[in-house]
């Protein structure tokens, strides 16, 4: 049998792993349909794929590419039918399995950073704690009595504030912020712009001059293992007690999240969502794009709120939701299709309204 990994080659800049089809679906744990000694080395969509390239199909509508796609091989479901001549890899998720291969194929040669160690530009307090085989690169700063846990890796120009702690095997992307008194805990990634521990928003309002005084926000952010925050995703600091997001709970790109909100476990907030301030969140709630919630509601475990929905009270039942308010998306569908017709409807009332004009007139 070859051996897992018989050669690298480079794509741009990144070497590559090249692996047999026997290999793969080992490493996958997959069936294979098809040439167990064809040689993979990279991935790529099915339009564009060669016979070199891995890749998948995970929606039906996609069948006449796969059909049509030059791919070494393609990973698929078990109710796909097989095209004769080509080679599947087959699975209950076809998208995790091209994943898995796509992470095994492309080392991490090109991609982790080139920096290892504290960097002779990074700024590190004399009080702060550093574990072992940390990585902090240049122009970093480690403020006054942080902690850093073992393995973590910080990039270029982050800002790890006074009595702030990251956990162990975290990674900070550059430009990120973890301000005072914030805690990560472990294996938490932070995407770059993201910032903990921004201030809330919060101001008292003079009547007489309507002059704005801030209050200030004296509380922290606590990030549980294995949370993701994505770029230019801010969490404000609780006023003066925490803002919690629990462990495995992933936030995307440009997501707001205000002051004492408490996010539970593996929860999925997409890109573009606002939650107001004390909102509490249970266990795996998924928001959709540009979703809204405001502030001191609940929202119960197992919800789904689909895009741009607007949560303006508590939401205590589980199950899938839509529309602003939002409401039970069976509901929500029924009233889109009545509001498509409404041009039908009002054409249909103005002449019910004309004969009976006519009848009272006759």
């Amino acid at each position: 049998m070859n051996s897992p990994c018989n050669a690298n080659q480079p794509i741009g800049n990144v070497m590559t792993k090249q692996f047999s089809l026997a290999d793969l679906s080992k490493l996958t744990e997959t069936e294979l349909v098809g040439d167990p000694n064809l040689q993979i080395s990279s991935v790529d969509n099915l339009e564009s794929a060669s016979e070199q390239d891995a890749s998948f199909l995970s929606n039906p509508k996609y069948n006449e590419a796969m059909k049509q796609s030059k791919a070494g091989v393609i990973c698929i479901d078990r109710k796909t039918t097989l095209v004769e001549g080509k080679n599947f890899l087959v699975s209950d998720n076809p998208s995790r399995t091209f994943q898995l291969i796509a992470e095994k194929i492309l080392a991490s040669t090109g991609q982790a950073s080139g920096f290892k160690g504290v960097h002779p530009s990074a700024v590190v307090h004399e009080t702060a704690t550093i574990g072992k085989d940390v990585t902090i690169g240049p122009c970093a700063v480690i403020d006054a009595h942080a902690k850093v846990g073992d393995g973590t890796e910080i990039y270029p120009h982050v800002y790890v504030g006074v009595s702030a702690k990251v956990g162990e095997n975290c990674t900070l992307y550059p430009n990120s912020t973890v301000r005072e008194r914030c805690q990560l805990g472990n294996r938490v990634i932070l995407q770059s712009g993201a910032v903990i521990g921004s201030c809330g928003y919060g101001y008292t309002t003079d009547p007489k001059t309507g002059r704005h005084t801030k209050l200030e926000q004296i509380g922290n952010v606590i990030l549980e293992d294995d949370v993701e925050i994505g770029a230019n995703t801010t969490i404000d600091r609780a006023r003066f007690k925490t803002t919690l997001i629990r462990k495995g709970t992933k936030l995307d790109n440009l997501v707001q999240i205000a002051h004492n909100v408490e996010l539970g476990e593996n929860n999925i907030i997409v890109s573009q969502t606002g939650i107001a301030g004390s909102a509490k969140l249970g266990n795996n709630v998924f928001l959709g794009g540009q979703a809204g919630v405001v502030g001191h509601v609940s929202i119960s475990s197992n919800v789904k709120v689909a895009t741009r929905g607007g949560v303006s009270k508590s939401i205590t039942q589980p199950g899938i939701y839509g529309g602003s308010p939002v409401s039970p998306m069976a509901e929500f569908n029924k009233r889109q299709v009545l509001l498509r017709k409404i041009g039908s409807f009002v054409k249909e009332l103005a002449s019910l309204k004309k004969r009976i004009e006519n009848l009272e007139n006759s």
